[in-house]
């Protein structure tokens, strides 16, 4: 401890401790912009925006998108990038309806069968981007434009059509395509599951140590003898496999899937990332600012549809919002470094 910081009197040090810390936290500057944005639209838009009806239509996009963008934000912090989850989607979606409902095999047949495509996917990503050295921007890149090709050629070939009928029993529509009280799709649950799941991991874990180490610094990191590898490989498995998970609650929730599905995810998720605090360089987020992020997101998306302004006018919106939360977030940072310098 400095003869500086000594002399502080203790509630001062622990005001300044407590502020260095809030600032320190990836989570701040999302949190602050979730509450703008929400503000935004309590003051301009109609009184149903705060209604359940209002509330839901903005959860439901939120928890489909989460439950992609949490992976994903793991990924980025290890300072790697998964975009294949744009092909994913509708290539769980389909594989499933094609299993269950073209074919007529058991439901958990074809998801077990979809979901078992997200790991291959997944380890075809992990390893191209361990044993070739590309960036993985290119390597998903790659695998999205060939498993979008599979996907369409492949139910054009097997169904000869693009979209297949989906009939499920009562208890798997119920706990995976779903809609409580007629309003809330079930995926929020899963959503809020797995986001504690990977907060448990990333934030009280060691594994959780070893991805933020993974994205600050990958050669130090291996020296160090933390198993980057499997850490890469376990991470890209964990995206394209939430990418299918969502791709067959989708396929439940509407009775079909469809080959042209997912696209938007990609880049969606993304900015939720981004906005949620997840620097792209790596080494530096939270899961809570990832979710903050894509409930923000969520919330400008629809939350348009409130208000008297054009509806063309949310891609506009969307778009200052990421550059405002990346300042935001550079700035929170950038703040919480200045106390960290004036404390030593």
């Amino acid at each position: 401890m400095t003869a500086a910081l000594a002399a502080t009197p203790i509630s001062k040090r622990s005001k300044v401790s407590s502020v260095g810390g809030m600032l320190r936290r990836p989570e701040t500057g999302s949190f602050l912009g979730m509450l703008a944005v929400f503000g935004f639209f309590v003051v301009f838009g109609q009184s149903n925006f705060t209604s359940a009806a209002g509330v839901a239509s903005w959860l439901n996009v939120a928890s489909t998108l989460g439950i992609v963008a949490l992976p994903v934000g793991l990924l980025m912090i290890a300072g790697e990038l998964d975009i294949s989850i744009g092909s994913m989607i509708p290539a769980g979606s389909m594989i499933f309806a094609i299993i269950t409902g073209y074919y007529g095999f058991p439901v958990w047949t074809g998801i077990a069968t979809a979901l078992l495509l997200g790991i291959i996917v997944g380890l075809i990503n992990g390893l191209l981007v361990l044993k070739t050295s590309v960036p993985s921007l290119i390597v998903t890149l790659g695998t999205l434009f060939a498993v979008a090709g599979l996907t369409l050629s492949l139910s054009v070939f097997i169904t000869g059509t693009t979209s297949v009928a989906v009939n499920v029993p009562p208890f798997v529509k119920t706990i995976l395509g779903e809609f409580v009280g007629g309003m809330f799709q079930v995926t929020i649950f899963w959503w809020i599951g797995i986001a504690a799941i990977y907060t448990f991991i990333l934030h009280f874990s060691p594994a959780g140590n070893w991805i933020f180490a993974l994205g600050g610094d990958k050669v130090g990191a291996r020296n160090a003898g933390i198993p980057t590898d499997k850490i890469t490989v376990a991470l890209f498995v964990a995206s394209s496999v939430s990418a299918s998970f969502v791709g067959v609650s989708q396929a439940i929730l509407f009775n079909s899937a469809q080959v042209s599905s997912g696209s938007s995810f990609i880049f969606n998720s993304i900015i939720s990332v981004v906005v949620g605090g997840v620097l792209l360089t790596g080494g530096y987020g939270s899961i809570v600012g990832v979710v903050m992020g894509t409930i923000t997101f969520a919330i400008v998306n629809q939350g348009i549809y409130f208000t008297s302004f054009d509806a063309n006018l949310a891609s506009l919106i969307i778009g200052v919002l990421m550059l405002l939360a990346v300042l935001l977030n550079n700035t929170f940072r950038t703040m919480a470094l200045s106390y960290s310098s004036k404390k030593k």
